[in-house]
């Protein structure tokens, strides 16, 4: 599975912070039923390698690691069963070792610089991060513009209000969404309702 594939699973890939391992299991599980399968575990508390563990068990999730910040964390993950990575940026080192690895790899960028030197590395499929601090809608419509092979997940408040509109745009192929997952002890019904209204919204063709 390369990343444009991973990226068209659904047209949410929900960006997830989970804080105890016992919680990942019934999280991954409502959210592959409710149809998102591409999982996004970031790396920000003590359990997330826990947590990759957990829910690449449930069947029909394909779980990815995020907030992946350099090849320590790389390795950690591809080690805890992650099937893709996802940065916050995009470093020359993280970038080659990922490239290196194999594995689906979704760097962040910001602006004109980091697409150029993301397309010096070869990669073409971005996170672009932080969607709306970055600018938003318009700003991301202005990168795409000169940057034609270039393909983008927005992810940095998204919500189910607007995505739609981030979806709307061509070159988008999914967005990451942290709103169908609060923190604390899962509401799977909740969680259920949210990645069905999720997996509804309209992708880009």
């Amino acid at each position: 599975m390369n990343v444009e594939a991973v990226m068209t699973l659904s047209p949410v890939i929900p960006v997830l912070v989970i804080d105890a391992a016992a919680h990942a299991r019934p999280t991954a599980e409502a959210l592959v039923a409710g149809g998102l399968r591409a999982l996004e575990v970031t790396l920000r508390t003590p359990a997330a390698l826990d947590v990759i563990r957990e829910m690449s068990q449930v069947e029909g999730a394909i779980v990815g690691a995020g907030t992946v910040l350099n090849a320590r964390d790389l390795d950690a993950a591809i080690a805890a069963g992650a099937r893709f990575i996802v940065s916050p940026g995009l470093t020359e080192p993280l970038a080659r070792a990922a490239i290196e690895s194999g594995i689906p790899f979704l760097p962040g960028v910001a602006n004109a610089s980091d697409i150029m030197r993301g397309l010096d590395l070869g990669l073409t499929r971005f996170k672009f991060f932080p969607a709306e601090a970055a600018g938003g809608i318009k700003a991301l419509k202005s990168l795409a513009a000169p940057f034609h092979q270039a393909r983008f997940c927005p992810t940095g408040g998204i919500t189910l209000m607007n995505a739609a509109d981030w979806l709307a745009i061509p070159e988008v192929l999914c967005v990451g969404g942290s709103w169908l997952v609060p923190s604390g002890e899962p509401d799977t019904a909740s969680i259920l309702a949210a990645a069905r209204a999720a997996a509804l919204l309209k992708q880009s063709s």
